[in-house]
């Protein structure tokens, strides 16, 4: 058997090799899928179903192929949708599809965006080249959430989403090493690929190619070769692309990304043009920082500062390198290029919840003449929070002039130095957000809401547009934080973590009309008076039971005024626990609350149909506590369900036709036999259930919930009112006129209880 899986194995791999191998590279291809998962309805970001895929390293080509099919439904019931299908690299997309504001100093950049229209299946394939290897996120949602309360149980449009990934893999990709050249070959349909690692602290990378031949003619001086550096991302960012005309050409990338493989791609731009050339590679090291923090004469070389917060970077890779002594510089004065490296501390408090301090203390020195940096590594688990920085500039230590600041610059992958002059806060492949503080503005604040699973740089540094005068070293306060909402969603949000799988992220979920990715667009918010106005029907529109109550304990139905009594209790209070706004009140706790209230509505309408049955006593409390019994069983299983109100209605009819029915076969007439019972009572009494169901199940949305449900409160007691039958002929001896503990007592006929033959005869109903 284990012979038959290898051999199995074996196939699948030679077939997977691709068939146009150059005899260099060999192509394996790999398969993943994720299961279906039903769509919903943009409303917030946790109505987008979020699937994470893992690229391998020297993937050359990924498919990813998007299926949506429509669930089993009336025909043309649905109609045409669109899907909207996000992309993103190393950290799920921040997905905004209804222009909704941002908070303040909030940062964010697009993901790519796919629409799909489904009428029964569709099928959508997005194809990157060079992928970015590393996790890829993909959110898929229907368009914006219309409002309406959907009644779960009742027929709806459904969709399922599925996203199957393909990847064409290189396994055996050469290594250009740096100052030495590797002959290739590339053509039009078989490019040359290779890789190389980036070490840390490099500040300049360069590649290559000479010797540029058409094997095809020879005599051609032109190099029709298209050299790119990096892998794209799905908005093309992470990609230099180089067309090469001459005999050869060079490309270099400024502040590389650091520690990771940098993928090299040549390819023939011509057709049947096979091109052989040499390439080659090589980078500076501007600084090497020393191990810092570890000893102490190289904290004391730098003389801890005002603050003693910073150490000293040290030298130079010439000295690094074995430069004579007398050329290396001097420990209190850095070469041109070093940097101040600030140790810093990663303290986990919480699920997304990290904080970044600098390990010597909370103040952090800048100078002019060498920048100081931090480094904040970001992890996967950490990718679906939000990134937030503060920097505050410490204006006790040093005054600035008008015309001085402290640059500042949070870039990924690799840091920007030198930001006293007109650098812009960009990386070789990935673009970072710049910072400023001074005297006149001495905080910033930056928030990132999904930040990339990457090293996050922090470069700080002195900027005088003139002169500095004698200020040469301030001090700032970096504090850097990984949370999981911004700001905790505020005052009309809830911060919630959601799961795709086993990876966690979070996203903010607005109320009282307040939007936005956290919570803080008010364009659209409820007034205060509103949130009183809907807290005040939907919790006093409940005292429409009181008068069900009254006429249940006039008419000896104690058991029946019980429940109402409890269901107004419980709706009331639960009500006013579950406004949006800030009008709210919860006695206890909200499920409990709401459980209760549930439970309440359904019992109501199961004793008041058993009640108009007319069975007797014994029978009839039985069917109370069994039917109260399995309706807190299916609330407990699923609170929402459709036939946790029908499932008891139904039994419940179907009981009050079985005992009408035997009433009036027995007495040949129509029961109940009086029409002014019918007219009066029944007629209004069915037509006040049935609108307020249909209120129920088809007019609310979110915007009307207020009115249409107190409507449904109101309909539910009056429709109790109607349909409570009159008072038995055996009850009326202890009523409310008679008291309590009345004159009558039941007579004994051996050991069961006699009862008059007549009451069928005398009762009215």
């Amino acid at each position: 058997m284990e012979f038959h899986i290898i051999l199995c194995f074996l196939f699948v791999a030679l077939t997977a090799v691709s068939s146009e191998d150059d005899g260099q590279v060999v192509f394996v291809k790999e398969l993943s899928s994720k299961p279906a998962q039903k769509l919903s309805r943009y409303g917030w970001f946790g109505s987008a179903r979020l699937q994470r895929f893992v690229i391998p390293e020297d993937a050359a080509v990924a498919r990813w192929r998007f299926t949506v099919t429509k669930g089993h439904s009336f025909p043309g019931f649905c109609g045409e949708h669109n899907v909207t299908i996000h992309i993103r690299w190393g950290a799920p997309p921040v997905v905004n599809p209804v222009g909704q504001m941002f908070p303040n100093d909030t940062a964010w950049s697009p993901a790519h965006s796919l629409h799909l229209p489904v009428t029964s299946q569709a099928t959508a394939t997005f194809n990157l080249s060079d992928p970015s290897p590393g996790d890829w996120y993909v959110a898929a949602h229907l368009p914006r959430d219309d409002g309406r309360i959907e009644q779960k149980g009742f027929p709806s449009c459904s969709y399922y989403f599925q996203p199957q990934l393909s990847i064409r893999r290189a396994v055996d990709t050469p290594i250009l090493q740096p100052t030495s050249g590797l002959p290739q070959a590339a053509a039009p349909d078989r490019p040359a690929r290779l890789k190389l690692f980036v070490p840390e602290f490099v500040s300049s990378l360069s590649v290559s190619l000479t010797d540029c031949h058409s094997q095809t003619d020879p005599g051609e001086g032109a190099c029709p070769l298209v050299l790119r550096l990096g892998s794209a991302s799905a908005l093309k960012e992470g990609l230099v692309t180089v067309n090469c005309s001459t005999n050869g050409c060079s490309v270099t990338l400024l502040a590389p990304p650091w520690h990771t493989w940098l993928r090299v791609v040549v390819e023939s731009n011509r057709d049947n043009h096979t091109v052989t050339f040499n390439v080659s590679s090589n980078y500076t090291v501007s600084c090497k920082p020393q191990s810092v923090g570890l000893s102490p004469d190289i904290v004391a070389t730098h003389g801890n500062d005002s603050d003693g917060n910073a150490t000293l970077a040290g030298n130079r890779t010439a000295a690094a390198e074995g430069d004579p002594p007398g050329e290396r510089p001097a420990a209190g004065a850095p070469s041109p290029g070093c940097v101040w490296d600030v140790p810093v501390l990663a303290e986990e408090l919480d699920v997304l919840s990290v904080r970044f301090s600098p390990a010597s203390g909370p103040n952090v020195s800048v100078a002019r003449s060498n920048p100081t940096l931090l480094s904040y590594p970001l992890h996967t688990l950490t990718s679906g929070g939000t990134l937030s920085l503060q920097l505050t500039l410490n204006t006790t230590s040093a005054s600035l002039g008008n015309s001085s600041s402290v640059a500042a610059c949070l870039s990924p992958w690799a840091p920007v130095l030198g930001l006293s002059g007109s650098q812009p806060c960009q990386t070789a492949l990935f673009p970072g957000y710049r910072l400023h503080v001074n005297s006149s503005s001495p905080k910033a604040v930056i928030r990132l809401p999904f930040p990339q699973a990457a090293t996050w740089y922090l470069s700080l540094q002195l900027t005088c547009n003139s002169e500095c005068g004698n200020v040469s070293v301030v001090s700032v306060v970096p504090e850097v934080s990984v949370s999981a909402c911004v700001e905790d969603c505020g005052t009309y949000g809830e911060c919630r973590l959601l799961r795709s799988n086993t990876y966690l992220y979070a996203a903010c979920v607005c109320k009282a009309g307040w939007s936005g990715w956290g919570c803080t667009d008010g364009s659209a918010a409820l007034s205060y008076g509103r949130q009183v106005t809907a807290t005040l029907l939907l919790t006093l529109s409940n005292l429409l039971f009181l008068p069900a109550i009254v006429v249940a304990a006039r008419r000896c139905y104690v058991t029946e005024a019980s429940v109402y009594l409890f269901t107004l209790f419980f709706s009331t209070f639960y009500h006013a626990c579950d406004q949006p706004g800030v009008a709210v009140m919860c006695i206890m706790d909200y499920d409990t609350l709401q459980f209760c209230d549930f439970l309440g509505s359904v019992c109501s309408i199961w004793v008041t149909l058993l009640c108009m049955a007319r069975v007797r006593d014994t029978l009839k409390y039985t069917l109370f506590v069994l039917g109260a019994l399995l309706i807190a069983m299916s609330m407990q299983l699923d609170r929402r369900g459709l036939w946790n109100m029908l499932g008891p209605v139904l039994c419940a009819v179907l009981a009050l036709v079985i005992a009408w029915v035997y009433r009036g076969v027995r007495r040949r007439h129509c029961y109940p036999p009086s029409w002014r019972r019918w007219l009066m009572y029944l007629v209004p009494g069915l037509l006040c259930a049935l609108v307020g169901v249909c209120v129920y199940i088809f007019a609310e949305t979110e915007d009307n919930y207020l009115y249409t449900h107190s409507v449904w409160h109101v309909l539910v007691a009056l429709s109790v009112v109607f349909l409570l039958p009159p008072r038995e002929r055996s009850r009326e001896a202890w009523g409310w006129s008679r008291g309590w503990a009345g004159s009558w007592s039941p007579r004994v006929c051996g050991y069961t209880l006699c009862h008059g033959s007549k009451e069928e005869l005398y009762t009215v109903s």
